[in-house]
């Protein structure tokens, strides 16, 4: 699954950002703040055109964000 199919309300954990190539600066960056393995994501809300930008709580921190830099954050589901 991908944080851009997570529905609004769910919480997952980051499994991995995956890098475009070598050098690949939105995975960096992604990783910079705070999408690593094992962290507690979840994405507060959607955009109301096109369900863009996505609001995305790490920790205590919320990023908005597009759907195609949402899409290579890899999560595991969290039951309950």
């Amino acid at each position: 699954m991908v944080l851009s199919d997570l529905e609004t309300g769910a919480v997952a954990t980051v499994a991995a950002v995956q890098d475009a190539g070598p050098g690949d600066l939105v995975a960096r960056r992604l990783r910079d703040i705070g999408f690593v393995d094992g962290e507690t994501v979840r994405l507060v809300t959607r955009g109301p055109l096109g369900g863009e930008p996505l609001l995305v709580q790490v920790g205590f921190t919320r990023f908005a964000m597009r759907r195609q830099e949402a899409a290579r954050v890899r999560l595991h589901r969290l039951e309950g």
